[in-house]
């Protein structure tokens, strides 16, 4: 079976490092400094002595100067967990979107584990976040596991938000990236809300294709709804049309991007026809996402 991403582009998601934004609260071992202090090896600060504190972390230099008992206090380093969801719903199958949507998956669960950060992926079907791969940490882990995003079809619908509200998201733990093209009738938005609750880092992804951002089709065409078949539509496409269609899907991008600025959540519209390293490096590398 191809892979879904290449060793090439692997070697070059060695450059880059997920940000997080929040105060964390995951376990010990990741690469993400808190704003607690710990036993990490990099120094944070000074505080005075007390009894019964680790005379060990006693800076006895500071003593020779002040003779004054004072404490290293150093930050602790915590793991993270990066919580991936695919929209796997029909409307994903047109224009490459699904496969491109497993390859940003790819690329942000290879970030995660290169920061020592475990990853869960799930697949959103019908109102269901299914685990496709579960709590990976390490590129050993990695490397045998990411292939099962091959196995994922695109079909039906699915319910974003109530997949989310019925699946476990961890509590200030971590980033969830949302990936889907948001073409639905379903108020999706409850979504990033319940993951905020959470004090998650929020990045939502929407992946459209050329041909829905900018059509060019003229003419009389038959339009069957992406997902449901049963329902289409006879259309004598004019300029005019398309001209109302490219305002309506500046609204429907622009609308979610600004819902996701008003509640801290990183926003990125991806089209199909980018290069996966112009979209690390022009878009997600501004925007401080990676680093």
């Amino acid at each position: 079976m191809k892979p879904v991403i290449d060793e090439a582009f692997l070697q070059q998601l060695d450059l880059f490092s997920l940000s997080v934004k929040d105060n964390v609260a995951g376990l010990f071992g990741g690469n993400h400094k808190s704003k607690k202090y710990g036993s990490s090896c990099e120094f944070a600060d000074y505080r005075d002595y007390i009894e019964g504190d680790d005379v060990t972390k006693i800076d006895w230099n500071l003593y020779g100067k002040f003779e004054k008992l004072y404490l290293k206090l150093f930050l602790d380093e915590r793991q993270m967990h990066t919580r991936i969801y695919i929209d796997c719903s029909d409307s994903m199958s047109y224009y490459g979107k699904g496969e491109y949507g497993l390859k940003l998956a790819a690329a942000f669960s290879y970030l995660s584990v290169t920061d020592m950060d475990k990853v869960t992926v799930y697949a959103i079907e019908g109102n269901y976040a299914r685990p496709v791969i579960e709590n990976m940490v390490g590129k050993d882990s990695y490397l045998s596991s990411i292939s099962a995003l091959n196995g994922l079809k695109f079909q039906g619908q699915s319910q974003i938000a109530a997949a989310m509200e019925r699946s476990t998201v961890g509590y200030g733990d971590g980033r969830s990236i949302l990936i889907s093209d948001f073409l639905t009738d379903e108020d999706f938005r409850h979504a990033i809300d319940h993951l905020r609750e959470k004090r998650r880092d929020v990045l939502v992804l929407q992946i459209l294709s050329q041909e829905e951002m900018h059509p060019v089709l003229r003419g009389k065409y038959l339009l069957r709804d992406s997902e449901d078949t049963d329902r289409t539509f006879k259309a004598n496409i004019t300029r005019d049309q398309l001209q109302a269609y490219q305002k309506a899907v500046d609204y429907v991008t622009k609308g979610l991007e600004n819902y996701c600025r008003a509640r801290e959540a990183d926003y990125m519209l991806v089209s199909t026809a980018e290069n996966m390293k112009d979209v690390l490096y022009r878009g997600l590398l501004p925007r401080g996402i990676v680093a």
